[in-house]
């Protein structure tokens, strides 16, 4: 590592009107390294970010480059001295091929016009050198999220990149996917690029961070270097808690069976067998194309059931719309808050209203809505939830993503269910919001109700759950529960798709 910092900031701060953003911030960022920035949402590192990259001046403080005092008057100014963010929320075009978007403002002319030819060659060439398998004639719109980052992250490849920010890069990304971007910023490093990573997943800090420097509240908590941490330890210079508060103890019910499935299959699951009991816990583990949230998405009428069925206190809802599920106490919580759970453009108690009304859990009878009782009781869930009153009012499309998620969990209490399925419940979300978060599963069991958690964090799912089902490869392979709910056990099952009940 370098004695100068290739980048880095001295007191840096952001005040906005009655809200102190960040707050006197000392950053530093060398070359060939990977250096995390951690913490809840709010805390500031998305303000931080936002003034290296150009996006946001400075209240106070400074920022040196190269030893240089410098000040960005834009992105591309940013951009020009070396220093590219990959946000979370990408700038592509949908509608403009890969080639096109690479070329955004970079444009090889021949006189005034854009010679397209030289601009797919040398987009073709980019992709090749840094190892991304992209048809630089593809309309961007129809790739994946993954191809969609690689291209935002080719984009930084037109001068000389010093300095590149990914703000939570793998959030939607396969394991294949998250293994082909580490090994891209390994190469990275060894090239010299510096490197500011933002994620809440503490276990990806491991495989490619040097140094983690911790935010809570706009200030600087500290900065300690990978090899001498853990994860105990990171997630309470954050919160300022122990682990071991973040996830509470929960009380097992003994009530009756609610869900059976039996011989369920549908286009990657074959032959499910399992049963959901009222007070208990239900965790769904296995690894990215297992199956584990198509088989509760095929339980819920979602996909296409092929085989078997699906009852419900002994009633056969395997044929029944998913409205209908609904109605008879199962309610689903879709892991794309975005694309399936809420509605952006309305604010929080609108999406709220709008499953009161259809659960007619209040609201009046017939065709008569009772405003009033839905207002009041969207008001109700709201603190419940503990979504602040100053959010509500705002479109969910601007709230943070602790926040939104706190929306869309809002949202089964709109209904009288008696089944909840969390499908990747803390996805996108700090530490702070999941521990609010997993208080408010621990009360749902405990007041008797079903819950199944379906996630890809395992810690989450095994500090939650009374009872596991490990999926791999669209089999049930094992049913877990006391002390054979170990890591080591778990994994096991991972890649094991013969089936074991122990």
């Amino acid at each position: 590592m370098s004695a100068q910092p290739l980048i880095e900031t001295k007191a840096l701060t952001r005040q906005y009107p009655g809200v102190l953003a960040l707050n006197a911030v000392d950053f530093d960022l060398h070359s060939g390294e990977v250096h995390v920035l951690f913490g809840e949402n709010g805390a500031g590192k998305s303000t931080l970010i936002s003034m290296l990259a150009g996006a946001n001046t400075p209240s106070q403080g400074s920022v040196i480059l190269d030893g240089q005092k410098v000040k960005f008057d834009s992105v591309a100014d940013a951009q020009k001295k070396g220093i590219y963010t990959v946000f979370q929320e990408f700038s592509l075009i949908p509608t403009l091929t890969v080639a096109q978007n690479i070329f955004l403002g970079w444009e090889p002319m021949k006189g005034p016009f854009i010679d397209h030819r030289t601009m797919r060659k040398r987009a073709y060439e980019m992709l090749l050198e840094l190892g991304f398998d992209i048809d630089p004639n593809a309309v961007t719109s129809h790739l994946s999220r993954a191809q969609q980052q690689m291209v935002e992250i080719t984009k930084a490849f037109h001068g000389d990149l010093k300095v590149l920010i990914l703000d939570e890069p793998t959030a939607s990304l396969t394991d294949k996917e998250v293994d082909h971007l580490f090994e891209f910023v390994n190469e990275l490093k060894a090239k010299g690029v510096g490197i500011i990573y933002i994620s809440h997943r503490i276990q990806e800090f491991f495989r490619i961070a040097n140094r983690v420097t911790v935010l809570r509240d706009g200030a600087k908590i500290g900065t300690v270097n990978m090899a001498e941490t853990n994860e105990d330890a990171l997630v309470e210079m954050m919160t300022g808690r122990a682990i071991d508060e973040i996830y509470p103890k929960i009380e097992q019910g003994t009530g009756e069976i609610l869900l059976t499935v039996e011989g369920l299959r549908t286009a990657g699951i074959h032959d499910a067998f399992f049963e959901v009991r009222a007070g208990e816990i239900l965790g769904v583990a296995g690894l990215v194309g297992s199956g584990k949230s198509r088989l509760f998405r095929t339980v819920m009428g979602l996909t296409t059931r092929v085989h078997g069925t699906v009852k419900m206190r002994g009633k056969d809802i395997s044929h029944a719309p998913t409205r209908d599920i609904i109605n008879e106490g199962i309610y689903y919580l879709s892991p794309d808050r975005k694309a399936e759970g809420l509605d952006l453009a309305k604010p929080s108690k609108d999406n709220l209203a709008i499953n009161l009304v259809m659960g007619d859990k209040v609201g009046g009878n017939g065709q008569l809505v009772k405003w009033s009782e839905v207002n009041a009781e969207a008001a109700t869930i709201s603190d419940y939830v503990e979504l602040h009153e100053g959010y509500r009012n705002k479109p969910v499309s601007q709230l943070s993503g602790g926040n939104q998620q706190k929306v869309l969990f809002g949202k089964c209490f709109g209904q009288n269910a008696d089944i909840i399925i969390f499908d990747e419940p803390t996805v996108g979300v700090d530490m702070g919001t999941r521990a609010a978060l997993y208080l408010l599963i621990k009360e749902l069991a405990e007041s008797g109700k079903a819950v199944v958690v379906i996630s890809s964090d395992l810690p989450e799912v095994m500090n939650l759950s009374h009872r596991m089902l490990i999926l791999a490869h669209g089999h049930i392979s094992a049913e877990l529960s006391g002390d054979d709910m170990t890591e080591e056990q778990v994994l096991k099952f991972f890649f094991d798709e013969t089936g074991a009940k122990l």
